[in-house]
């Protein structure tokens, strides 16, 4: 098997699309392969990826009466 070096350029403008796990496996080895080797691209994919977590689970909760005036306040005064 040739190993392909993706730069980290390319991982980043990928990194959603591996995360969401719609690439086909070559591809998805490849970043893999990367992420293990770069520590940026690395800590890049799991800040993204902790934040999606965050997202999924803060979006069960309801947001608090006082944050919710000040929305409404701006929008209205939009």
């Amino acid at each position: 098997m040739k190993e392909s070096w993706i730069s980290c350029e390319e991982v980043i403008t990928r990194l959603f699309d591996y995360l969401d796990r719609e690439m086909d496996s070559d591809t998805s080895a490849e970043i893999e392969r990367h992420l293990e080797r770069c520590h940026d691209c690395f800590s890049r994919a799991e800040f993204e990826r902790r934040l999606r977590e965050r997202i999924a689970t803060s979006g069960r909760q309801e947001a608090p009466q006082r944050l919710r005036r000040r929305i409404k306040n701006i929008i209205e005064h939009f």
